[in-house]
């Protein structure tokens, strides 16, 4: 009789009778088995979502890490990440695997080790496999918090480094007889960004965490902007005059640039200066290729009820709201309604963790007296002179 996965790793894999190594592919879910991170950008999802934007993202995941399928709902894998968490990941962002040696019969964490180099600092998480994770932002104190799924802790050695420069102290404890959590504490009151990822040599996770900017100087930020939209995707349009939004964000982008330049910058990157279709994958590795230190992204809002007006800006992770507040409160001296400072956005732009960013919902294209506005090319320029006081005052704000 083969043995039994999950005997070797219970935490992660639940009952026994629910797996077997020599499952096949056509097996039926309902008995469970093991698959692998592929692709570009897999994440996992809190839930299966039905709005257009889908489940509520939970993280990012690198490749390769190890995830148990036990149920499926249309297009995506429910996941087993410990005794009590669940996930939802896309079924074409996973291949599924069959170990070459059983792993350990408790899954334990080994050492920790805090340091530095000539940008960022890191945190690397000895683990017995590339495990699930996710990490989450806490303000005041400047606070980030990884949790790492269906692990144990036997960690007996955190090494802290003085070439960490912006982590000032890291300590774990395990919530959960299966969660391993690290709490890494950040100097300043402005969280930068961060990376999670396994290094090429093994199962050690990682945490990068950026430094603030050598220069708290507008002229010396590597910043992104995105124009909305583009090519077949062309967004909202307007109810009279019939202008796409996927036109006007690319102009006001384009002011932005100029905008930004005439302050000094020349280190601006823009995901489209054309109207190409680009989607949205493609866009976020450009920009984690760029790796800027901010990043704009450049919309207009559209409604079902034509009276609804009015400027907005949006966040997805606590510790870049700063940077969208600053934005809004420039934005309101257009004489602009306020529509609101809007968090947890799951838009896909928002959901990087690697860099400050703000989505920008400028005006409603469905509402007559806004769409007017937005048709005048002073009232780009406007938006963009606004958007820049608003970094600025941001960046004097961060201590």
């Amino acid at each position: 009789m083969k043995k039994n996965a999950c005997a070797f790793f219970p935490a992660l894999f639940g009952m026994c009778f629910l797996f077997h190594t020599n499952v096949s592919a056509r097996q039926s879910v309902d008995t469970g088995y093991l698959v692998r991170t592929a692709g570009a950008l897999p994440f996992l999802e809190y839930g299966p979502g039905d709005d257009r934007l889908g489940g509520a993202k939970m993280t990012y995941l690198d490749s390769q890490v190890l995830l148990r399928v036990v149920d499926s709902l249309g297009g995506d894998y429910i996941v087993r990440l410990s005794e009590r968490h669940r996930a939802y990941i896309s079924k074409t962002s996973v291949r599924q695997v069959n170990l070459p040696k059983p792993l350990p019969s408790v899954p334990l964490s080994g050492s920790i080790r805090v340091h530095g180099d000539d940008r960022y600092d890191y945190v690397r998480i000895s683990l017995p496999e590339k495990l699930p994770y996710r990490s989450m932002m806490r303000p005041e104190p400047n606070r980030l918090v990884v949790d790492v799924f269906g692990v144990t802790s036997n960690t007996n050695w955190l090494t802290q480094l003085r070439s960490a420069r912006v982590i000032r102290n890291t300590w774990y404890e395990q919530i959960e007889d299966d969660v391993l959590r690290i709490h890494i504490d950040i100097r300043g009151d402005q969280h930068w960004g961060h990376l999670l990822y396994y290094d090429s040599t093994g199962n050690r996770l990682v945490v990068r965490v950026r430094r603030p900017p050598a220069s708290a100087d507008i002229r010396k930020l590597r910043i992104a902007i995105d124009a909305g939209h583009g090519g077949t995707n062309t967004g909202a349009a307007g109810t009279v005059s019939g202008g796409l939004e996927k036109d006007y964000t690319l102009l006001m982008a384009k002011e932005l640039e100029k905008w930004l330049r005439k302050k000094g910058n020349r280190n601006i990157f823009m995901t489209r200066t054309t109207d190409t279709t680009l989607d949205m994958p493609a866009r976020i590795l450009a920009l984690r290729a760029v790796d800027p230190d901010l990043m704009v992204s450049i919309h207009l809002n559209s409604s079902s009820v034509d009276t609804i007006r009015g400027t907005s800006t949006f966040y997805r992770h606590i510790g870049f709201r700063p940077l969208s507040q600053a934005i809004l409160k420039r934005m309101l001296e257009l004489g602009l309604e306020e529509y609101g400072n809007i968090g947890h956005f799951n838009f896909a732009l928002s959901g990087p963790t690697e860099y400050p960013n703000c989505l920008v919902e400028v005006a409603f294209l469905s509402n007559a007296k806004d769409e007017r506005r937005i048709l005048q090319p002073r009232f780009h320029r406007d938006v963009a002179r606004k958007i820049t006081e608003g970094i600025q005052d941001w960046i004097r704000s961060v201590r």
